[in-house]
């Protein structure tokens, strides 16, 4: 079980460390703002393999107990698990929009560039857009859930 949570942690590093690239380097120089969906999706990759992370490294300790239902494991995460990894409920609301927009980028029928944005609409025509902005700040969350996470796992081995 620690090497494949080990393995997990050195994934989802690697994901923020392509979206820490993204977001400073390859983006000011490209600016291609269909980038942004590429970004989202990396910060989105590491934030659920990190959120996977502490739900395996809880169950493990028989802290908590684990579903097939993915929703529920989620609860339990935000219920149980961040308090005790120190994860703020500003943090907690961070990751729970990242997921959003995933989930809203996935269903979207259309999605189009606007000036500095990408905007995805949804079936029921709502908008939300997506910005270099917005995305510096779920990257600056996710790398401080991989700090927490990282300290907490690495303590232990």
């Amino acid at each position: 079980m620690p090497d494949k949570i080990l393995v997990s942690l050195q994934s989802a590093s690697k994901a923020l460390q392509t979206a820490d690239h993204m977001v400073y380097i390859t983006f000011p120089l490209i600016k291609e703002n269909r980038l942004l969906i590429k970004i989202l999706s990396e910060i989105y990759s590491a934030v659920l393999t990190l959120v996977n992370i502490i739900l395996q490294y809880d169950s493990s300790y028989k802290r908590i107990i684990l579903t097939e239902n993915a929703s529920e494991n989620f609860r339990v995460f935000r219920e149980k698990c961040s308090p005790r990894f120190g994860i703020s409920s500003a943090e907690l609301e961070k990751i729970v929009e990242i997921f959003r927009l995933m989930k809203e980028h996935k269903a979207s029928p259309m999605e189009f560039v606007r000036r500095d944005k990408l905007v995805i609409m949804s079936d029921n025509l709502k908008t939300d857009t997506l910005t270099l902005d917005r995305l510096k700040d779920y990257l600056l969350v996710s790398k401080g859930l991989l700090q927490k996470v990282s300290v907490r796992i690495q303590a232990r081995w």
